[in-house]
Formats: C-alpha cells, structure tokens, sequence
C-alpha cells in the first residue's frame, strides 16, 4: 500500500517533490544543523543548501520560461512544501529569496524590473528582502510609517523611516546576506500620499557593508529559525531612481504625475497584496509537511517503544497498542491527510488562478481560501508537534530526536504571513461579504420566507425541540440503522451536513448580531468589535467544512486499491471533528447526548481499526530517511 498511496499523495507533482527529497536524503546532516553549529556558520550552511536548490532547479519551476524557469507554478509550491521536511530554516530562507523577494519582482513589477533582476533573483545571484514588516505595524499594512517621497528635480524617490515605530522589523536575509529589500512605503508625490506601494532598494555592497544612509542590524536569537538571518532596517533618506518603484498597478513619470488603472485605493492596495498570496499557500502547505515529520517519527517511535504490560506478563505493551496513545495521534494522522488534500485543491486553484489571470472575484475566492488553510495548516501543526513531542516521552525532548527544533521552527508560522486569527477574520469578511450580496438579490417574497425561516430556526432552538427528535431518531433506527448501527454516523452526507449546519447557523447569527448593531446606530468599528469571536468561529467553521469536503473528493477520486483504508481515515477525521465540537451541536439540538456518545465510540473503533496500518500510513508521506530516522527510532521496514 505504501507506495501505491505515496504516489497519489504526491499527485500531479510527484517529479519535483522527489527532487527535493533526493536532495535531503544526500543531506544526512541536515536534521540537527541548529543543534550543531555555531548561528553565523549555520547561517552561512543555510545559504549553500539555498543556493544549492536553486540550482536544483526548484525555484525556476515557478517563473516564465523567458528568465529561465519552467512556468509551473503548482510544481514550485510542491517542491517548496517538501523542504520542510528537511531543515526548516532552509525552507523559510528559501520563501523569502525565491517566494517572497523575486516574487515581488515578478507580481508587482514590469518588464524593466524582470529583464534586469528576475533571472538573478531566482538563481541566487542577487539575494534579496521583502521588507514590508515594522515595529510598529505587522498584519496592518496599510498603516505602515515608511516613505518613498518622490523628487521631482532630481527623479528621484527618496525612501525614509520617520520613526522608530516605522523601522522594518524581522526581515529575513537582512542581518547577514541580502543585497537589495523590496521595501513598502507609502508613495508620496506632489505632496499628496497615494498609499502603501513597493520600491527596489539596494541595502548592501558586494563586500556586505551597509550602504550609505542604511543601518542594518540583526534581530538576535530567536525561538526556532537561527538559521534565518532575520534583521532591521533603518533607512535615512535613502534615493533611489524612478524606475525602483515597482509599477505594475501604479506609475510615476517624470514629471511627477501619479497614475493607476485602479483609481480606488484600497482595491489597488488590495491587489497589489493579492498577487502575494503564494507566500501564504506556500507556509500552510510547509506547516502540514512538519506535521507528517512530527507523526512519521513519533508513529514510528510508538510501533516499537515498551512500557508496561498485562498483570502477570513477562512482555511489556507495544505503545501504539494502547487506546489513548491511539487517541493522541491515530486522528491528527487523519487530520493531517485531510489538510494535505486541502492544499492539494489549493496549489492548483493557485496555478489555475495566476496562469490564466482570472477576474477579481476568483482572486478573493483564492485569498480566502489560502487564508483559512493557512490559518489551520499552522495552528495544526503547533498542535501535532506538541502531542508527538508529549508522545515520545524524554526522547522527545531530546534535540537529537527532531521534535524539539520542529517545535521551536513551526512555532512562528502561526503569525507570519499574516497571523492565524486576522486571517480567519479575512475568510468571514469574505463570507459576509457574498452573505450580503446573496440577500440583496432576494425579491420581497423570498427574503420575507428566509427572516421567517430565520426566526422559526431560534425559536426551535429555544424550545429545545431538536433533542427530542434526534433522541426519538436514536431509539427509532431506520432499517439500515437496525442492520448497522454506525451506518448513520458514517454517512459521507452526515457529516458535511453537520459542518455545513454549523457554518450557516454561525454566519447567519453574527450578520444578524451585526445588522442589529448598525441599526441601533452604533459605530460600525465598536459593532464588529464585539462580534469578533463570532465572526472568526464562523471562519473556522467555514475551513473546517471546506477541507472535510476536499477529504471527501480525495476518497472518490482514489484509485479502487486506496480507497477502504483512506475512508477509515476520512471517517476518523470527520467524527473527531464533530466529536470537538459537539457541546455546540448538543447546544443547537443537533446531536442528542446518545449520539454523542456513539461517535465516541465510534472514533475509538476506527482509531483501532487503523492502528495495524498507522507505520505504512506515515511511510506514505515519503519523509526521506535522514528526516525521521533520529536515534530512538530505527528504519521502517515498510521504506
């Protein structure tokens, strides 16, 4: 099954994702480079396995065949999200440089700027920063302090930090090794700001000396990622030519006249950050992968390590036969195959959406959809993490077993690229958004019937009805009930109905909490304010039901051979879900105590109907030996 399963895990992009792990398996070292070297020389190693993916070939897989690529946007995001399964300093070094820096270049510049930088850019050649972060403004880009005054005398844009606020903050490649910073300022010509847009500044000589008018300093230690020389610039009047600014939306000519094909600001300051989605999809993806690292060895580690054992037994138990063991990583196992079929869907939106240049609404349907898998790819591996480091016990806590780097290195994708709960309040935005616009097409008929279906919901609920018909349902099976007691609970159409219930009933209530408050008149920042936890719930119980649906395609779409044991695993997944969240279904009458209590059970029978497959399970994922193959584990036999 291993290999059978492997090859439909890496789907489409198989090709660039084994030319990064043949490049980590040649790589033995690369497991515990931050344990052994000193930062500088670590930092330094970071950057010859960069250099040395380039010229794999990994980051031309994602730009024009005209600057040396291979124009395969969906190829480039794979081979990215398998670096993670190496040193993930390497991975983040790699997002800036080729993600980030050159894909600013490519998204946001013209012509001008991808003859002269893209082909350096890409190859190593020219290492860069993407400086948009400051002191004082992270997710709020559009309030950041930076200028970029245009000179009109001399053609020249005059990039400067105001205050210490404005400084640029955790920019990686700036400490140690970038040469030049897309930096973003607000433009202002003529006196007159025209918002947040991005400019190429070069910060350091070839020797690696600051150039005139920028201090350069180094962050220090952080948690995880020393292999990242992350830094702060300052800039002082620092002049740069016109053609620095980057003018794929906007232009300035020489005269000092503004002009953009997108006269409203905020959506040309939103497309701009649109064409910068990759960052996103690329640290979600890379956030499942640590989390296949974490299972593979902590599976593996629990298949083999004794303790304890039947009264009056000479042999001690294996741990992965314990129900609870089973219990903490049998459904992150599944969740993790579910998310990785969610950026499956995802990476190919992605390709469909850039290389066919779709409308804005495709766009917006991307970045939300990016948002929300990002936000639950890294809040899931935080979790997975923690549970394989709590799993393996004291050899988990050893550095030489892996977890505790992957512990520390993961820890911040939870907040870069935008943190978790901002994003999820994009994804809800998002929805309210189409919420309001699918209301305001209903003649008066149909939006009479949906307030009054609206307010026979709460009243049910208030009644506290729904318990006593799904009670009755409970102790009145329907026959194929009566010849299978769990065939109700493992009901593709049961679930999605469940998590689609939830999404609507949370959507609907925070629009209601949110009209209500505009209606009292009250400042429509104080209303949304007070809705806030709602309106991110409502997000996540959108992504939740979005990637239960992606498992569901993935199960269908299977080869015949895959399909039994990737339905325990979808199964797995979509009862544990249910199951986390049930105090809400009990509260909404959609699930009677009962039922409740049977999905229990039932997500302890599949945890054990899975646990003979969990090490093939892992094996699947094709983490290369190097990666998982610490001292307290030995090598698979199922490689």
């Amino acid at each position: 099954m291993t290999s059978g399963m492997r090859d439909y895990l890496d789907g489409p992009h198989k090709a660039a994702r084994d030319v990064v792990r043949g490049r980590l398996a040649a790589h033995a070292e690369l497991a515990d480079l931050a344990v052994r070297l000193p930062r500088d020389e670590y930092r330094d190693k970071v950057l010859e396995l960069l250099l040395e993916s380039a010229a794999d070939g990994l980051p031309a897989r994602g730009y024009p065949k005209e600057y040396g690529g291979e124009g395969d946007l969906g190829g480039f995001i794979a081979g990215f999200e398998t670096l993670a399964f190496g040193d993930l300093s390497v991975m983040v070094k790699a997002g800036v440089q080729f993600g980030l820096f050159a894909g600013a270049i490519l998204h946001l510049g013209t012509e001008k700027h991808h003859e002269r930088y893209l082909a350096d850019a890409v190859s190593g050649r020219l290492l860069g920063c993407f400086a948009m972060t400051e002191t004082g403004h992270g997710s709020n880009v559009q309030a950041l302090g930076t200028t970029a005054t245009y000179d009109e005398a001399t053609g020249e844009f005059v990039v400067h930090t105001p205050t210490e606020e404005a400084r640029k903050d955790y920019i990686g490649n700036a400490a140690r090794h970038g040469r030049m910073a897309a930096v973003f300022a607000q433009l202002v010509v003529g006196g007159e700001r025209h918002g947040v847009h991005c400019l190429l500044v070069p910060i350091r000589a070839e020797d690696g000396t600051a150039l005139p008018g920028v201090t350069l300093s180094d962050c220090g230690p952080k948690l995880g990622l020393n292999g990242v020389d992350n830094g702060r610039i300052v800039f002082d009047q620092v002049r740069v030519p016109r053609d620095a600014l980057l003018n794929r939306y906007a232009q300035v000519d020489a005269d000092g006249n503004y002009t953009s094909a997108i006269e409203n600001p905020d959506r040309r300051f939103f497309t701009m950050l649109g064409t910068l989605v990759q960052g996103r999809v690329s640290v979600g993806g890379a956030a499942i992968n640590a989390s296949k690292v974490a299972l593979t060895i902590a599976i593996r580690y629990g298949d083999q390590r004794r303790q304890f054992g039947a009264p009056g037994s000479a042999e001690e138990t294996v741990l992965l036969d314990y129900r609870m063991h089973q219990r903490r990583l049998l459904p992150l196992l599944a969740r993790t195959y579910a998310l990785h079929f969610a950026q499956a869907e995802l990476v190919e939106q992605f390709a469909r959406v850039f290389n066919d240049d779709r409308d804005e609404h495709d766009r917006r349907a991307l970045e939300a959809q990016a948002a929300g898998t990002k936000a639950l790819g890294t809040w899931h591996a935080t979790e997975t993490i923690q549970m394989c480091r709590e799993a393996c016990g004291g050899a988990g806590y050893l550095a030489e077993n892996r977890l505790a780097t992957l512990k520390a290195d993961t820890d911040v994708f939870t907040t870069f690229e935008g943190d978790n709960t901002v994003l999820l309040q994009l994804v809800a935005k998002g929805l309210l958004t189409d919420y309001r616009e699918s209301f305001g097409k209903l003649d008066p008929l149909s939006t009479a019937r949906f307030v009054a279906a609206q307010a026979v919901e709460i009243a049910v609920e208030k009644a506290a009805l729904r318990p006593v018909i799904e009670r009755l349902r409970d102790v009145v099976p329907n026959r194929s009930d009566a010849a299978d007691p769990d065939a109700g609970l493992r009901d593709d159409a049961y679930h999605s109905g469940l998590l689609r219930f939830r999404e609507e009933h949370m959507l609907s209530g925070v629009a209601r909490r949110l009209k209500a408050g505009i209606d009292a008149g009250d400042e429509p920042f104080d209303v949304f304010n007070r809705c806030q936890d709602h309106v991110i719930a409502a997000g996540r119980a959108h992504v939740d039901r979005v990637v239960l649906e992606a498992f569901q395609a993935a199960v269908q779409d299977a080869p015949e051979e895959l399909r039994p044991r990737l339905h325990d695993l979808y199964d797995l997944h979509a009862l544990a879900t249910i199951e986390a969240e049930r105090a809400w279904y009990l509260e909404h009458g959609r699930l009677s105590a009962g039922r409740s209590k049977a999905i229990t059970a039932l997500v302890n029978e599949l945890c054990a109907a899975l646990r003979p497959a969990a090490v093939e399970l892992v094996d699947a994922f094709g983490v290369p030996g190097s990666a998982v193959e610490v001292p307290m584990v030995v090598p698979s036999q199922h490689e």
